[in-house]
């Protein structure tokens, strides 16, 4: 499955915040307000923004023609049920991921620019920093992205099967 060329963007109601978090991971822009406002609000947002409403509410699903009902329970399953819809790839690793807070854009930093704001420990032995555009939070490469590669492979796997 080739990733398309533009990729869609998407905005999440409140039943769906983790899901919005693991997109931000794959690497798509997907907004999540948190608080829930209006389904009318929320709607009205997504055209606005041109983003795919992603929803479990069976009301909100009906409110346009950008949005699905997303019908499967467990995180991993709901991860796969939107990428196959839209024909997006899960990522082979972090490269093209977003902050999992804002949705904020990635780059690079040198652990010089952030020296005063990680751990000793971290500073010396991570290879990398990347620091959020929105929010300034800061990533390296941890423990937790084995366990975020062996998610991304049980999409892949689960999506796999669907075929």
């Amino acid at each position: 499955m080739n990733k398309p060329a533009t990729s869609p963007r998407f905005l999440c109601d409140a039943m769906l915040g983790s899901l919005a978090r693991w997109l931000r991971l794959c690497g798509y822009d997907c907004l999540y307000l948190g608080t829930e406002p209006e389904d009318a609000e929320l709607a009205r947002i997504a055209e606005n923004e041109g983003r795919w409403l992603l929803t479990r509410d069976h009301e909100l699903a009906a409110v346009g023609p950008k949005t699905q009902m997303v019908r499967s329970g467990t995180l991993e399953a709901q991860l796969a049920e939107v990428l196959d819809r839209h024909e997006l790839p899960p990522p082979e690793d972090l490269e093209a991921a977003r902050c999992s807070d804002c949705n904020g854009i990635l780059e690079d930093v040198s652990p010089d620019q952030v020296a005063a704001e990680v751990p000793p420990y971290v500073l010396e032995t991570a290879e990398r920093f990347r620091r959020c555009g929105g929010c300034r939070r800061i990533y390296w490469p941890g423990t937790h992205g084995e366990q975020i590669h062996i998610r991304f492979a049980r999409v892949r796997h689960t999506m796999a099967r669907t075929e």
